[in-house]
């Protein structure tokens, strides 16, 4: 009698297998957002919001002081967009902003850290509009700042 040699699988088949049996693909999926998070919204919007977790299609997304937050309110509709158009799938529906602690591993002190308060007309800068690099965000954005000049109250 001969014996049957047990047919080999490679690796990426059987992680495939196991994810899919764990039900663990779909939870990778929505982490896909962390490696991409900086491109999809640009440098000077990375180091002042940072994604913290993911719940249900629900991004939690922390932020550097309330002027930040309310700002990138305008914007999440668009930013979901974006990275679901670079997940090539609906991962995030919504976005949840708060105000924390953001994790800074260098700084470039060339470019501003946070939006001052007072001061809405320096954000518009070029140079900040620039360090964007998606053209709709940075529309966006520039958009949003000429609104909020607009509206100060002028003392």
């Amino acid at each position: 009698m001969a014996k049957k040699t047990p047919q080999i699988e490679s690796v990426g088949t059987v992680l495939d297998q196991s994810l899919k049996r764990l039900d663990l693909a779909s939870r990778l999926d929505d982490y896909g957002v962390w490696p991409i998070w900086q491109e999809v919204v640009g440098k000077v919007i990375a180091r002042n919001a940072q994604p913290e977790k993911i719940r249900n299609g629900t991004l939690f997304v922390k932020v550097s002081s309330p002027v930040w937050m309310q700002e990138l309110q305008f914007m999440k509709e668009m930013i979901a967009e974006k990275l679901n158009q670079r997940l090539k799938n609906e991962v995030v529906k919504t976005i949840f902003f708060m105000v924390g602690r953001i994790d800074t591993p260098e700084k470039n002190s060339d470019e501003p850290q946070t939006l001052p308060a007072d001061e809405p007309q320096r954000a518009a800068s070029d140079k900040f509009l620039q360090s964007i690099d998606d053209p709709e965000i940075r529309d966006a954005f520039r958009k949003l700042l000429k609104s909020f000049a607009r509206r100060k109250p002028k003392g």
